[in-house]
């Protein structure tokens, strides 16, 4: 496999390398807890992006990753860090907030899956992780945070903000500093209050910095080029991993069509489980009341759900009392549910890569799935550049008839 992997003393630099297709966990000389989470999991081979990225971030170097969420890019620096940590305990006295380890993600539901799979993979390592997210209790943060030392802060970075803000964090000992999907960061406004972030821990020579992206704008290759020292670079193509095991679908429809179409797709019996995506927040909120008052049980997930509702909508859905969720690219990225077999595009995005995320909340884990877009006279315009960063065309069909098959 050919990607990008040398060391290189400027972000922009790649150079291509070979690399073996398949690398074995044992191989890679983890710590003994480290290697007791792997395979308590039932993972033997590395993914083509920690195959390629965790010989050396292991070894210390900062490294900047263009990878989509489903990857396997969040157990790459998970095992980065845990393996670092046990491998250097500090030595002497340790006070409260004060992590070794921070990770930061645009996104709650980003934030809980890190969290969540950092609890799985680290079960043995003996290390503690806290998750901080906003529109959850302070306090209970506070002292979940205070109870002992920390070594790991999962965080979105407004939070994290406030906690340094209050004094009831300093971030002069972190060790490893995780930025994971920068670009959404930088398109949600974040990018501020990350520099602030990052300005609070020691010196980029003196810490070790994992950035990763699904794109590698000019935008995200300048901050990476401020934020990482002598990074190695390693680009996964995102529609390899997304789309192989995804029936993608066009319907021609208008604007007027859109809705009865959806509500006869949600009626097929060979739809067990699904996520329609629509673009903005208003548009999720009048879908999601136009399906409740057509008798669709439904649930809703946008950034203007508080954190209590999000976590039980999504337990609902996870657990399959509710079969469709409504939602807006916040559920894009970040969200892992087993077996969500349609997803549907009531808008098409304006952002192709937004595509390749959405539809690859489906054929998941071996799994095939079904993604069906709508394309109206409003939005028709979009696919072309969908279909530039698929390499392929998609091929447009009228919907079909109710009782056909889907």
């Amino acid at each position: 496999m050919q990607n990008d992997i040398e060391p290189q003393t400027d972000a922009s630099d790649t150079t291509a390398a070979t690399v073996p297709n398949q690398i074995k966990f044992d191989t890679l000389s983890l710590t003994a807890s480290v290697q007791q989470g792997i395979d308590a999991l039932g993972f033997e081979f590395c993914s083509p992006i920690q195959g390629q990225i965790l010989p050396h971030t292991l070894g210390g170097n900062d490294a900047i990753g263009k990878a989509q969420t489903g990857t396997g890019k969040t157990a790459a620096f998970l095992v980065t860090i845990f393996n670092d940590l046990l491998c250097h305990p500090v030595e002497g006295e340790r006070y409260l907030g004060e992590p070794r380890a921070i990770i930061i993600a645009p996104t709650r539901e980003l934030v809980m899956q890190i969290a969540a799979d950092a609890e799985d993979l680290g079960r043995f390592t003996g290390l503690k992780t806290v998750t901080l997210i906003g529109g959850a209790d302070y306090q209970k943060q506070f002292n979940q945070l205070n109870r002992s030392p920390v070594d790991i802060i999962v965080a979105t970075p407004g939070r994290l903000i406030d906690f340094m803000e209050r004094r009831d964090l300093a971030l002069d000992r972190v060790e490893i500093l995780v930025l994971d999907e920068a670009d959404r960061m930088l398109d949600m406004g974040f990018i501020p209050q990350v520099k602030r972030i990052v300005r609070g821990t020691p010196r980029k020579e003196d810490r070790q910095t994992l950035l990763f992206s699904a794109t590698f704008t000019q935008d995200i290759m300048n901050l990476a080029r401020q934020w990482t020292f002598e990074p190695i670079t390693v680009e996964i193509e995102p529609e390899r991993v997304a789309t192989a095991s995804v029936d993608q679908k066009v319907y021609l429809v208008s604007s007027r069509e859109r809705f009865p179409v959806l509500v006869d797709l949600l009626n097929d019996t060979a739809v067990e489980s699904v996520i329609v995506f629509a673009n903005r927040r208003d548009q999720v909120r009048r879908l999601y009341e136009k399906l409740r008052k057509a008798g669709v049980q439904c649930g809703m997930l946008s950034g203007e759900i508080t954190q209590a509702k999000r976590t039980k909508t999504l337990e609902n859905f996870k657990s399959g009392r509710s079969k469709v969720l409504v939602a807006t690219d916040v559920a894009g990225r970040g969200l892992h549910v087993e077996g969500i077999s349609h997803v549907v595009n009531y808008n098409l995005p304006e952002d192709p890569e937004d595509y390749v995320h959405r539809i690859g909340r489906t054929g998941r884990a071996g799994a095939t799935g079904v993604s069906i877009s709508f394309a109206s006279e409003d939005d028709a315009f979009l696919l072309p550049d969908i279909e530039a960063l698929l390499g392929h065309t998609l091929a447009c069909t009228p919907p079909p008839i109710p009782g056909d098959d889907h």
